[in-house]
């Protein structure tokens, strides 16, 4: 299963993408966001991770030129963020994430975190 996530933190991929190598997802990275929306639409992953402090294009502004895309529509984008002040949560939900996972994440229940948004039909094609 093809995981898309649109980070630009080295040391934060570098984590995000051992533990989900190690569960049999493969990982496709952008650094920014219009390299995110250019490789969703060029790779149709089953997800989108989603940073919101991005170069170019933050995750907000991804995530609503990502709901755009009718062939993109639905495929569950989870903001994956530091951002983590009253009221973040829902600017992130408003611009088109179905899910917020806050950084640091706990490499223990991460990959239980994001399969919890998976939409069910694809989830019968997991590794």
């Amino acid at each position: 299963m093809k995981i898309l996530y649109i980070e630009d933190n080295d040391q934060n991929f570098y984590l995000v993408n051992y533990i989900l190598r190690a569960k049999g997802y493969e990982v496709i990275r952008a650094r920014d966001g219009r390299e995110g929306v250019k490789l969703a639409e060029e790779q149709e992953p089953m997800l989108i991770l989603l940073d919101i402090q991005l170069p170019v294009m933050d995750g907000y502004a991804t995530a609503r030129e990502l709901r755009t895309i009718s062939r993109l529509s639905g495929i569950p984008i989870v903001a994956l963020t530091s951002y983590a002040m009253a009221g973040d949560r829902e600017k992130a939900l408003s611009a088109g994430c179905i899910g917020y996972i806050e950084k640091p994440i706990n490499p223990k229940t991460f990959v239980a975190q994001i399969e919890e948004y998976l939409v069910p039909e694809h989830q019968a094609s997991k590794p």
